[in-house]
């Protein structure tokens, strides 16, 4: 059974990361369970209770498309009460997705208990990051002092020219996400291997 499938078994509305995965988002991690919220006062068996995790919020009606939280909900949920690695993938996923407006209009709008998060997070969601992994790089980035990272920043002084995925222009420090999945072959390796001689190289 879908996590669709779940929430609209139990009259409710995947929200938070269940709902940005609907929308096309990619996340950090998918949850075990589906994130559902539903009515207040709607009341759930012990078995259907063990199978979602329950969320209640206040929803209106621009707030509801399909089985699933609006964008701009969805967005708005995600960046106040997600851990920020998760928050930031998400957002930064959105913007990919061509929901730079979404964003901005999520941090203008803000308000409440964690408004000043929200805004945070959606003016540093940026279209530059690739994928989840880097976005989670980043934020843990984002917490050293002294560090100032940019994603996918062109370094045009080495042949053939680069684009790592963090670089810290001042310091002078390329940061990469590998993983086995994308640089694990042999090519992979070679390639990755020119690149960063090269950019030891030139410093």
């Amino acid at each position: 059974i879908t996590a669709r499938q779940r929430a609209y078994a139990l009259g409710g509305i995947l929200c938070l990361t269940s709902a940005a995965i609907e929308h096309g988002w990619q996340v950090k991690e998918v949850p075990e369970l589906p994130h559902v919220s539903l009515a207040r006062g709607r009341q759930l068996s012990t078995a259907s209770r063990a199978s979602v995790v329950v969320h209640r919020f206040a929803l209106g009606p621009d707030d509801v498309v399909g089985t699933a939280t609006s964008r701009e909900a969805t967005l708005r949920h995600c960046l106040r009460l997600l851990p920020e690695d998760e928050a930031l993938a998400i957002g930064d996923s959105a913007a990919r997705a061509g929901e730079l407006p979404t964003l901005a209009r999520v941090a203008r709008t803000a308000a409440g208990p964690g408004a000043p998060r929200i805004r945070r997070l959606a003016r540093r969601a940026t279209p530059l990051a690739a994928n989840p992994f880097e976005s989670v790089l980043r934020c843990l980035c984002e917490r050293v002092v002294g560090l100032n990272v940019t994603p996918q920043l062109l370094i045009s002084s080495v042949k053939p020219e680069a684009t790592p995925d963090l670089v810290d222009r001042d310091l002078k420090i390329v940061i990469e996400a590998d993983s086995f999945e994308w640089h694990g072959g042999r090519a992979a390796l070679r390639k990755d291997a020119r690149r960063y001689n090269g950019l030891v190289a030139d410093g």
